[in-house]
């Protein structure tokens, strides 16, 4: 049985850096103008880096884990924009499953379904979807005050947060415009939030058996009235989030 090796993809540098902290025993490897950081968490093999941005940059990043790190899971956490009008900023979203709403090869074959491999939605692994759960539980809601300041709770109104289970959209496509998420959600109703990466990044997981999981929290509401300060947000809500899911998920594998 091969030795338990975990991937850490992150989609901002300030989420890498944060995790960083969690890390011993820590060294460098720069190729392909990515910085790979090997070590441990909790006694548990590791290899963290920024994923870059886009479907084709995150899936190169991925197949340098799988092919020269030799990882044997894979944990993906970022942000994205909510879809699903229940969902706040704050909240977390767990992959159950992925679907890349930019694929289209029709007449040859049905929308969103990935050529030669006749797949459409990429399952996350169970197991660590659970794991994901416990420790995301542990830190929404109630909880967040002890890890976020009071005065950034209340700027980005960091109250009841949840963390939800479902489908995430992945695409090269950054939306800010309500009308092309409304358009997103009439084409793939079930999904609950989008993003840049995750299903690349589960399809190449997919094609080499690799167990993996995405993680998203939540930066914009499906609503016209949700901007917020996002490198803000980034600096002072979801590098913290970050590090305290990572600590919690690593405890528990």
């Amino acid at each position: 049985m091969s030795e338990k090796i975990i991937g850490i993809m992150g989609a901002m540098h300030e989420e890498i850096n944060s995790i960083l902290h969690l890390m011993t025993d820590i060294e460098e490897i720069s190729f392909g103008r990515r910085t790979y950081y090997t070590g441990t968490i909790n006694s548990v093999k590791t290899v963290l880096v920024f994923s870059r941005w886009g479907k084709v940059a995150a899936a190169t990043t991925v197949t340098s884990l799988i092919t020269r790190f030799n990882i044997t899971d894979l944990i993906f956490i970022g942000v994205a924009g909510a879809i699903h009008t229940e969902l706040k900023i704050g909240d977390v979203v767990i992959a159950d499953r992925l679907i890349q709403h930019d694929m289209d090869a029709r007449p040859l074959m049905p929308r969103h379904e990935i050529p030669l491999l006749s797949v459409t939605y990429f399952d996350g692994d169970p197991n660590y979807i659970n794991i994901a759960k416990k420790a995301i539980d542990a830190i929404v809601g109630d909880h967040i005050h002890s890890f976020i300041e009071e005065h950034e709770v209340e700027r980005f109104l960091l109250h009841k947060t949840r963390v939800f289970t479902g489908t995430i959209a992945s695409g090269d496509k950054f939306f800010a415009d309500q009308a092309d998420k409304d358009q997103l959600h009439a084409a793939i109703p079930d999904i609950l939030c989008v993003e840049m990466e995750g299903a690349a990044v589960a399809q190449v997981c997919y094609e080499y058996e690799i167990s993996f999981v995405v993680l998203r929290i939540i930066s914009d509401e499906s609503n016209e009235n949700s901007s917020i300060d996002f490198p803000d947000f980034i600096k002072n809500v979801s590098s913290k989030y970050a590090y305290e899911i990572i600590r919690n998920m690593f405890a528990l594998i």
